[in-house]
């Protein structure tokens, strides 16, 4: 499961790298990224067929759910079912976007409690393969847009710690996943992210509290 991750790039240095047009909403530093918070992912807006900045909630809600807060279980999608579960299936053909990122956090289990350690690749920042959903609140009739993160296997180097991690997408497997482009293979690209490409060390355990946010969680901290 990912639970936890870090974004600290600005909107400019994300709309270069992600190829993104249009108007950029503000993003602010998260050093302690946690669900239902408001973060940033790259889609494909049906109307232009352009690649666009969003802000979205994360933990997705499927448009028959009768309650915001179903998207809360909804945080990570596996990627061995993601076609054919029902809260998944439609977004995975249709609506699938690119979860922008710096790092994010797994811990593992240790005799004096469980250690958190941040994990990140050789080229941040990079895109977790995500899906989003747009729901109709019954209460208020106001839309709200939503989003997961697919999990898979963790590769060779995230295994010590845990063993599984979220699904990163190479920079050559974005415009396919984005829809770019058609015929692609989707589910050959929901594969482990090379080992010879990450990256992790210990951080502090305050990282636990959702409430923490700031760059010393993200500091080395030697164990």
């Amino acid at each position: 499961m990912c639970g936890r991750y870090y974004i600290t790039t600005d909107a400019d240095q994300l709309a270069r790298k992600f190829g993104v047009s249009g108007p950029l909403p503000n993003v602010e530093a998260r050093y302690n990224a946690a669900p239902t918070q408001i973060l940033p992912v790259v889609r494909r807006n049906p109307e232009t067929g352009e690649r666009a900045l969003s802000m979205l909630r994360w933990g997705l809600v499927p448009v028959w759910a009768t309650d915001l807060s179903v998207g809360n279980r909804m945080i990570n999608a596996r990627c061995e079912t993601v076609a054919t579960t029902a809260a998944y299936r439609s977004a995975f053909q249709k609506r699938r976007c690119l979860v922008l990122a710096d790092g994010f956090f797994e811990w593992q289990k240790a005799a004096g409690g469980k250690q958190p350690y941040a994990i990140t690749t050789n080229a941040p920042p990079f895109a977790f393969a995500g899906l989003w959903e747009g729901w109709k609140d019954p209460a208020t009739e106001q839309w709200v847009h939503t989003f997961t993160i697919i999990t898979g296997p963790a590769n060779a180097a995230v295994a010590a710690v845990h063993d599984r991690m979220p699904v990163i997408l190479p920079e050559e497997h974005w415009a396919a996943w984005l829809g770019d482009e058609r015929g692609s293979d989707l589910h050959s690209m929901l594969r482990p992210f090379p080992a010879e490409r990450t990256c992790l060390w210990p951080v502090s355990k305050a990282v636990g509290n959702v409430r923490n946010d700031s760059p010393e969680l993200i500091a080395p901290n030697p164990l």
